[in-house]
């Protein structure tokens, strides 16, 4: 509550950052990690960041489950697994940039302080054609990445 006796919205995770901001992250930080949030099916056919260029791997850990749309009740043990130290950045990335902020505030919850949002996520938003990777996000700003 602020002094005046209003409500403050709690912070739920570290905040959003642009896919640039993410690979600078990554690329300064070697404790940082990045974590593809989305399904076995995306990464197949749409592809993955590809962080060799930073001596790195993408971590692949749905936070939905393929084909059912579940929550991966596993997710956290699983993120524990890709990085072992809760007070170093992880970034989190998804089609679009909403499941990772979900993502994102679970892994606040399980202590995890530098939890961030990659904004735009690897396809981005839809264009005027309704296709996805032509105006935003991982895709479409250039930064490696591979497929199949």
């Amino acid at each position: 509550m602020t002094a005046d006796g209003t409500q403050t919205q709690e912070k739920q995770y570290a905040g959003d950052i642009t896919v640039h901001d993410a690979w600078d992250l990554l690329k300064s930080n070697p404790e940082a990690v990045l974590v593809d949030v989305r399904t076995n099916a995306e990464w197949g056919y749409v592809g993955l960041p590809d962080l060799s260029p930073l001596n790195k791997k993408t971590h692949t850990i749905s936070w939905v489950l393929f084909p059912d749309m579940s929550v991966n009740p596993h997710f956290i043990e699983q993120l524990k697994a890709a990085q072992e130290n809760p007070e170093s950045p992880v970034l989190f990335l998804c089609r679009s940039g909403v499941r990772s902020i979900a993502a994102a505030i679970a892994a606040t919850n399980a202590g995890f302080t530098e939890s961030y949002n990659i904004l735009g996520g690897f396809e981005g938003d839809l264009d005027e054609n309704r296709h996805r990777g032509t105006q935003s996000g991982w895709k479409a700003e250039n930064l490696s990445w591979v497929q199949g």
